[in-house]
């Protein structure tokens, strides 16, 4: 009799875990492209530390190089860098003539800021992260440069890499689409992800699968949503391409809503209803008219709405009207509330203690003479930044991967640095090694063995003796301080982090079934709310899953939490259909109503017994309230139909 293999802990196998997909052929180009080139042209102009610093700017801003459209690589990669060169500026000035007591205290100041700042979502979290780097490498990376100059480097580097990002076309850019050098292949690739994913869960609608694909449906509404939410090419006007998309993603929401009412229904959808939906996506992807549309039955609801919103499609799909994207919209105050809130308080608290932690035990083996003769001793801080972001793995995943990447990147950087000739070979080493770094981010230890032969690569150009050794040890020091300060009691509950977003995600579900309830009519409102609240179940999910990857003493203050967050998806799918249904009858059905009870009452059971702050769910009154006629909108046209008639760009029926 065979036996199973025992499953491996989950801090573990995350540590395993490697992403897949293509190789980013286009980030690759860019990333050979930028450092090393940089350097090059430094040292031919006889300035190599300043195209150490610029180096370094381009390193960093292709790893948060990733996919997605071009507008939003805007932000995503000027934001972090405009924070890397304000924290390597202040990082110099505060190094050149400031004690190391109070060198200390000013970046661990500056750690809790940062920390708090990483709250707001990945690109916070990027700024974060860049400003303690650039800080670190200030202060601990001496150069004969003054701070402003270090700073214009970082940021040339940090602005190189952007330009490439904007001007280089990548597979699959269409020339029709360059307005001004700006292609919208990203965006467009985006949106037909969305359609695509609408086709998927009508698939596995009635199958145990839908659950999975109506989240990678939230996801890809995200990606698209993200990727069109960037800086417009001009402020009061836009080009009718990126109009149409605009126009072709406000399409998708009506669409995706009908296929979340047919998924909660669990029944399965003839094939043919995911044939439009899937011809839309075709239709974005390759700019073209979307031809003709099948049609499916109309004998049920969601249905009916299903081919609704395909005539809606068909209809707005091709006018370079527009459309709201239905974004995000958060205040000042809010960000201020999210950074100052339970989040952001305890991320700023253990960032400023690892980072304070690092700086010290870093200058005190500095004033030791630990590092022999030369005065850099910014690897241990800047280590313990990376360590300590939550988004990039669980702790324990973070600290191994970090370890045997850095073990593996140094012993490799030793033995080439042996044989190749300076500075040539060394250069050429930044080159490979840039673009390398789109392929390594598919996991951690391999990103850090990458930029680990980098930047070891880059300090020894601008004149730092081989110490890999010494880097080595370096990085295990930063892993326990990590460790330490991970585990250490915080002010407040543990875990007070994923229980702040399941709460906004409560919150989130309220405000949907209020607007859902109160028969406003406003569609557009309504799928605000809706992407709102099943984008904040998203951010909750994923912060759970990583938290219940980390070492059992940490991972059993979130346990629950899984099971709070996948009732309210639950919840908020049977708004979804409340919705619909609303729409076509003018009253909520009983099953709706039951299902809605059902799920009060368990999510009240789970609240009470993990301790969670919910928000109060309605109960059955209130959802009785709901049912109050409302006249059902008029129809386009009774009964089946073969297909859908597509207007092309000239208003013309095929």
């Amino acid at each position: 009799m065979s036996r199973s293999a025992p499953a491996l802990p989950l801090w573990l196998a995350h540590a395993l875990r490697t992403q897949r997909g293509p190789v980013p052929w286009s980030a690759v180009v860019r990333g050979a492209l930028a450092a090393g080139p940089l350097l090059a042209g430094a040292v031919s102009l006889g300035r190599p530390t300043l195209g150490v610093v610029a180096a370094i700017g381009a390193m960093l801003a292709g790893i948060n190089d990733r996919p997605g459209s071009r507008r939003a690589s805007i932000g995503r990669l000027g934001a972090p860098a405009l924070a890397g060169a304000a924290g390597l500026a202040l990082g110099t000035y505060a190094g050149d003539h400031t004690p190391a007591v109070l060198l200390t205290l000013l970046l661990t100041g500056l750690g809790l800021v940062a920390g708090g700042i990483s709250a707001l979502g990945p690109v916070g979290s990027s700024v974060g992260t860049q400003v303690l780097v650039g800080a670190a490498v200030g202060a601990g990376m001496p150069l004969p440069e003054p701070g402003w100059q270090r700073a214009l480097a970082f940021l040339a580097g940090a602005g190189w890499l952007l330009l490439l990002r904007l001007a280089l076309p990548t597979p699959g850019s269409l020339a029709g689409d360059l307005r001004f050098g700006f292609r919208f292949d990203g965006e467009r690739n985006a949106v037909a992800g969305a359609y695509e994913a609408v086709a998927a869960l009508l698939d596995a609608a009635g199958s145990p699968a839908a659950t999975a694909r109506r989240a990678a449906l939230t996801a890809a509404l995200d990606h698209a949503q993200d990727a069109l939410a960037g800086p417009r090419l001009r402020r009061y006007a836009s080009s009718a391409a990126e109009r149409r998309l605009h126009a072709q993603y406000a399409a998708v929401l009506p669409l995706a809503e009908a296929a979340t009412a047919l998924a909660w229904a669990g029944e399965p959808v003839p094939a043919r209803a995911a044939e439009g939906p899937r011809r839309l996506a075709a239709a974005v992807r390759a700019n073209t008219p979307t031809g003709r549309l099948p049609a499916p039955s109309r004998t049920a609801p969601a249905l009916r709405a299903l081919d609704d919103a395909l005539l809606h499609a068909a209809e707005a799909f091709d006018r370079a009207e527009g459309g709201d994207l239905h974004g995000r919209k958060r205040s000042r105050a809010a960000l201020v509330r999210t950074v100052l809130g339970v989040r952001g308080r305890e991320y700023g608290m253990r960032v400023a203690l690892c980072f304070g932690a690092g700086v010290a035990i870093a200058q005190a083996l500095h004033h030791a003479r630990w590092y022999g003769q030369h005065e850099h001793w910014y690897w241990l801080p800047a280590t313990a930044v990376f360590l300590v972001k939550p988004d990039l793995g669980p702790l324990a995943s973070r600290v191994l991967c970090r370890a045997a990447g850095t073990v593996l990147g140094a012993l490799l950087f030793a033995g080439l640095a042996a044989v190749l000739p300076r500075p040539e070979g060394l250069i050429a080493l930044v080159a490979v090694s840039g673009a390398l770094i789109p392929v390594a981010t598919r996991h951690f230890a391999a990103q850090t063995a990458v930029v680990t032969v980098l930047v070891l690569a880059l300090v020894m150009v601008g004149g730092e003796p081989e110490v890999s050794v010494v880097r080595i040890s370096e990085t295990l020091l930063a892993c326990a301080v990590v460790l330490v300060v991970g585990h250490l009691p915080m002010p407040g509950q543990r875990g007070g982090g994923i229980r702040a977003r399941l709460a906004e995600a409560g919150g989130a579900a309220q405000a949907y079934l209020d607007h859902v309830l109160g028969g406003t009519g406003d569609r557009a409102a309504r799928w605000a709310l809706r992407r709102e609240a099943y984008r904040t179940l998203a951010e909750a999910r994923t912060a759970i899953a990583l938290a219940s990857a980390e070492l059992p003493p940490l991972a059993r203050h979130t346990d629950g939490t899984d099971e709070v967050a996948a009732l309210l998806e639950q919840f908020v799918d049977t708004i979804t259909a409340c919705a619909v249904h609303l729409d076509d009858t003018g009253r909520i059905g009983p099953r709706h109503a039951e299902r809605l009870a059902e799920l009060r009452d368990e999510l009240v059971r789970r609240r009470d017994r993990t301790g969670l702050r919910l928000p109060e769910l309605p109960d059955g009154a209130r959802a009785e309230a709901g049912t109050r006629a409302r006249p059902a909108p008029p129809r386009s046209r009774d009964g089946d139909a073969a297909v859908r008639p597509a207007p092309d760009r000239e208003g013309v029926v095929r």
